[in-house]
């Protein structure tokens, strides 16, 4: 069989590879070589994966020279004709091109080369896209290249993988449907860290320790229904209480930009909403802590505490596809006492940020603790 090489126009576009390939492949075996292939200077300069389909199945292969003045026009009519490409897949292409200074008859190579801005219009894809594409031929790993040609990636997210190290475009590789996810997460991990920066910052220069999250389980006094038969299970007998107007006079230690997470009951919400603005933040959102054992209550029997999320200034939400379930299911412990996994849950969310626990019971590890059952 007669040995070709391939032409430098024919590479603009990708192999076809795996199950995509094996097939085309079976289908010359059976029905022969239909379209010859074209040749420049005895190479490929179209029909590459007819040639490779060819030889592996052991079909004759039949030829024919190009004779026009204008190959590289040729070779992406020819395959923008016969492959139905996505924008993505096009603006890697034109990416390729602008980096091909070869193509146009009569013309050195060095006058050869096309710009961003031809090869965009030649493959009718966006300036942007171009340069998106260039971003990840320039600093994306191989398989991230492959992954956009193949259409499973978009450019725009791509360009954004391809800043990643090389482990993290690995793992958007293996799962494209995450990419965008995987972006948004490793730029809100950028935005923590700028926030501990900026919190310790406005602590050294203000000369008092400021904190950029702060966990609080104020000491609410709630009036039971009932002083006969409902102060037992007031809160004033597990541990000391204070009105919301006590509260409110604390002025919690907070940086500019800063996110609070404050523990309500269902009956105090409104107070709880109440006291976050009072101290400066906006209510943004709530977790729901789910307790399996039903307890007492007057409207319902209650099983419910609530973590309201509260900001000031400019303080990074977790990243779309790694926000926390909003409903968690933990057993109950002691009067008032919250699960460790809370506490644990806005660790993970800001490990480099000064975090604050305000009427905390003991010391955690990375955190700094106000309260009077502290040690």
């Amino acid at each position: 069989m007669r040995q070709l090489q391939f032409h430098k126009l024919a590479d603009l576009f990708p192999l076809m590879e795996g199950e995509a390939f094996n097939t085309f492949a079976a289908d010359i075996k059976a029905r022969g070589l239909l379209q010859p292939i074209v040749v420049l200077d005895n190479k490929v300069l179209d029909g590459r994966n007819r040639y490779r389909a060819c030889v592996k199945t052991q079909v004759a292969v039949r030829v024919e020279t190009y004779t026009g003045d204008d190959p590289l026009g040729f070779v992406i009519a020819s395959n923008l004709h016969r492959r139905h490409l996505d924008e993505s897949q096009r603006a890697m292409v034109a990416a390729k091109l602008a980096n091909t200074a070869e193509g146009r008859p009569n013309k050195s190579a060095q006058n050869c080369a096309v710009s961003q801005p031809e090869a965009a219009n030649t493959l009718h894809v966006s300036r942007r896209s171009v340069q998106h594409a260039v971003e990840v031929r320039k600093d994306g790993s191989a398989a991230l290249v492959r992954a956009v040609e193949r259409g499973t990636i978009p450019v725009s997210v791509a360009a954004k993988v391809a800043k990643l190290p090389k482990e993290q475009q690995r793992e958007a590789v293996l799962d494209p449907d995450r990419a965008k996810h995987l972006v948004k997460r490793t730029a809100r991990v950028d935005r923590e860290r700028e926030l501990a920066a900026a919190t310790a910052e406005a602590s050294r220069t203000l000369g008092v320790k400021r904190y950029g999250v702060i966990y609080a389980d104020p000491p609410w006094r709630f009036q039971p229904y009932s002083e006969e038969t409902g102060s037992d299970r007031a809160a004033d007998n597990h541990y000391p209480t204070m009105t919301i107007d006590d509260i409110a006079e604390i002025e919690p230690p907070a940086a500019t930009d800063c996110v609070l997470f404050m523990w309500v009951t269902v009956p105090v919400l409104a107070l709880g909403i109440k006291l976050m603005e009072r101290w400066g933040f906006a209510y943004k959102s709530a977790c729901a802590w789910h307790k399996p054992a039903i307890g007492t209550g007057y409207w319902f029997r209650n099983q419910l505490e609530l973590l309201l999320v509260g900001t000031r200034g400019n303080v990074p939400a977790p990243a779309m596809g790694y926000q926390p379930p909003q409903v968690q299911t933990y057993e109950r412990g002691k009067h008032s006492e919250k699960p460790d996994a809370f506490a644990d849950m806005i660790a993970t969310l800001f490990p480099t940020t000064p975090k604050l626990e305000m009427f905390a019971r003991r010391k955690r590890n990375g955190w700094d603790a106000w309260g009077n059952q502290a040690l």
